[in-house]
């Protein structure tokens, strides 16, 4: 499983840290994806993350 983010499209509201923090972390600086390629027992996690990205920057692939 492979997750990528837009940064171009994030606007760092941290809705994703929120729920995955594991992968996602926001700082004064952005947006930081701390594991591009997350295990198998976050996939829930990271769906729910990517659904409730407001600006649909989140990217969650096989």
């Amino acid at each position: 499983m492979k997750v990528s983010v837009d940064l171009d499209t994030c606007d760092g509201n941290g809705v994703c840290m929120s729920i995955c923090h594991e992968v996602f972390d926001v700082r004064e600086d952005g947006l930081h994806l701390l594991q591009a390629e997350p295990s198998e027992e976050l996939r829930q996690q990271l769906i729910g993350a990517q659904v409730s990205c407001p600006t649909q920057a989140i990217t969650v692939k096989e």
